[in-house]
C-alpha cells in the first residue's frame, strides 16, 4: 500500500506572515502618526494598505483551508494564526465603517452657522479639507444630530471668561497656532489652536471665540477637520467637551451655571 507524503500548505505560511506584517505596520503607523513621524496623507494611504494586506492574509487562509480539508495538507495553525491577525487588523476598520455609516457626514462643526469663528489658515494646504460655509442641509444636519453644540453666555468681565477659557485650555493638548490674546483694551478676541482626535490623532483646527454682546460675555466654537469627508463625531464631541468645561470653571468662580 503506498502511503501519500501530507504536503505544507504555502498560502498557510503566507497568510500568517501577511497578517503579522498588517499588524506590525498597523501599529508601526499608529505610533508613528501619534508623535508626528509620519504626516497626515501618507498615514492614510497606510492605512488603505493595512487594510488591503489583511485582506490578503484572508484569502491566503481561505486558499490553505481548502488545501487541508480537500487533500489533507499541513499548515493549520499558520492559517489560524493568520486568520487571527487580519480580524484583528479589520476590527477598527469595520468600526469606523459602523460610525461612517451612523454619524452624518459633516467635518466642520460651529456654534454659529451665521457668522462661524475665523480658523487660522496660514498653515492649511492645498490637499486639506476646504473651509466653506455650511449649506442648510449641513445646518440642518448638525442641529439634529449635535443638539448640544451651542454657544455661552456668561454674566461676566470680558477677563474672567476669557481667564476662564485659558485655564481649560492649558489642560488640553492642542498647539495654540498663535500667542494667546490679551484681555486689556479688548472686546472680542479669537483662539485659534490645533487639535487631534483621541485615537487616529488627525489633526483639526480649533477656533474659540469670546466677544461681547450688551452685558454678557459670548463664548463660540468651531472646530473643522482637516482631512476625512467624515469626522466621526470627533468635532461636536471636541467642542461640547471643551464647553462642559468651561461651564465647570466659570461655575466655579462665581457658583453659578452659565446660560445657553
Amino acid at each position: 500500500m503506498e502511503i501519500t507524503q501530507r504536503q505544507t500548505s504555502r498560502a498557510a505560511g503566507w497568510s500568517r506572515r501577511t497578517g503579522a506584517f498588517s499588524a506590525v505596520l498597523l501599529l508601526t503607523v499608529l505610533v508613528g502618526h501619534r508623535y508626528d513621524l509620519v504626516e497626515t496623507p501618507a498615514f492614510l494611504w497606510v492605512l488603505g494598505i493595512v487594510a488591503l494586506l489583511a485582506a490578503f492574509a484572508l484569502l491566503f487562509a481561505g486558499l490553505a483551508f481548502s488545501r487541508l480539508w480537500n487533500f489533507g495538507d499541513r499548515g493549520g495553525r499558520d492559517l489560524t494564526v493568520g486568520t487571527l491577525l487580519a480580524l484583528l487588523v479589520l476590527v477598527p476598520y469595520g468600526v469606523a465603517a459602523y460610525w461612517a455609516a451612523t454619524y452624518p457626514p459633516l467635518r466642520n462643526i460651529s456654534t454659529d452657522f451665521d457668522d462661524p469663528p475665523m480658523l487660522g489658515t496660514s498653515t492649511r494646504t492645498g490637499d486639506m479639507n476646504a473651509l466653506s460655509p455650511p449649506t442648510p442641509g449641513e445646518q440642518r444636519l448638525q442641529t439634529e444630530t449635535y443638539p448640544l453644540v451651542t454657544e455661552r453666555s456668561y454674566n461676566l468681565p470680558f477677563d474672567r471668561v476669557l481667564e476662564a477659557v485659558e485655564t481649560v485650555l492649558d489642560r488640553r493638548d492642542w498647539q495654540l497656532t498663535a500667542p494667546f490674546p490679551d484681555a486689556n483694551g479688548q472686546n472680542e478676541v479669537t483662539i485659534g489652536a490645533l487639535a487631534k482626535s483621541f485615537i487616529l490623532g488627525l489633526p483639526a483646527d480649533v477656533a474659540i471665540r469670546v466677544a461681547e454682546d450688551g452685558d454678557a460675555i459670548i463664548v463660540d466654537m468651531r472646530s473643522a477637520s482637516r482631512y476625512g469627508r467624515y469626522d466621526l463625531g470627533d468635532n461636536a464631541a471636541r467642542i461640547v467637551d471643551f464647553l462642559a468645561e468651561l461651564d465647570q470653571e466659570v461655575a466655579g468662580q462665581v457658583g453659578t451655571a452659565p446660560a445657553e
